[in-house]
């Protein structure tokens, strides 16, 4: 029987638990991969501690993981453009990543010169920058305020927005200034004086994507003048704030993950340092990331 950390409840990291799971069978349209690594990120750590109740209920085996890459292990009914033993990375809005073995009904070739680890960091962080820029409706000359500038989907959204000609201001740790510079972005700390720094740069920012779910919405919302042009991926504060919460969905941002991998694989696109655990320690992933202790991007990697 094939394996995966199964989330057996809400709370700390010790809900996740590696133990044996039904196979999947893929039904018709959708792939089953051999996962060779699969990306951890904030919005996991959210739906384990139950903050997103509302946007995710899950079933009581449920497997988390928006993204992952591997091996096209066995094909559903109608599949076409892949083939068994093709090389992919997959988004997963339907959750799934953790365990030996996903299904996945998009996907995208894996280019032989990105590696399993590199592929799987991609699809989430890819998938949200695209999609909430897009739901934002970032246009050239205007100003976006990132809360969570060096995350995996603010590098990636920095990035994005400044290929636009869209001005970036970043909140960040200071640690983190070097690297949004060199992206392109004005980066400001977090805390109490945040809308003051970012205040000193413009008035007035245009909108604000809310990458890290760390509580700074009302600031947000101050700075850009109301709640419109305001979504957060992840804060628990959204709906009572009046803020859009962006759930990942398949009609988001559905060719994300394709332009992001030729851009990946073109070397044009820099991503978040990472830092691999073994697949099976998905809880311990959980505990580095939650505690401050890595602020890499955490990848799950298949022996």
């Amino acid at each position: 029987m094939p394996s995966a950390n199964v989330l057996t409840g809400y709370g700390p990291p010790e809900t996740l638990r590696w133990q044996e799971v039904r196979r999947l069978e893929p039904p018709a349209g959708q792939i089953r991969m051999r996962v060779r690594a699969a990306g951890v990120g904030p919005t996991d750590l959210a739906i384990r501690r139950g903050n997103l109740k509302e946007v995710f209920a899950l079933a009581s085996d449920a497997v988390l993981g928006f993204e992952a890459a591997g091996v096209v292990d066995a094909l559903g009914d109608g599949v076409d453009g892949v083939a068994v033993g093709d090389e992919v990375a997959a988004w997963l809005p339907g959750l799934g990543g953790y365990g030996e073995y996903a299904l996945a009904s998009a996907w995208t070739i894996k280019p032989p010169g990105v590696s399993f680890v590199e592929a799987a960091a991609l699809p989430a962080s890819v998938e949200a920058a695209v999609g909430v820029l897009g739901q934002l409706g970032i246009v050239q000359g205007e100003t976006l305020l990132i809360l969570g500038g060096a995350g995996s989907v603010g590098i990636i959204a920095t990035q994005l927005a400044v290929a636009r000609n869209a001005t970036v201001i970043a909140a960040a740790n200071p640690r983190d200034r070097g690297l949004l510079r060199e992206l392109g972005a004005t980066p400001v700390p977090y805390g109490e004086r945040l809308v003051e720094q970012v205040r000193e740069i413009t008035p007035r920012v245009d909108a604000v994507m809310d990458a890290a779910g760390r509580g700074a919405l009302p600031a947000a919302i101050e700075l850009a003048g109301g709640s419109e042009r305001v979504i957060t991926l992840s804060d628990p504060r959204a709906q009572e704030l009046g803020v859009r919460l962006s759930a990942a969905t398949p009609d988001r941002a559905p060719r994300a993950v394709d332009e992001g991998m030729a851009l990946l694989a073109a070397g044009t696109l820099r991503m978040k340092q990472r830092r691999e655990l073994p697949l099976h320690e998905a809880a311990e992933a959980h505990r580095l990331l939650e505690s401050g202790e890595t602020h890499d991007k955490v990848v799950l990697s298949a022996p």
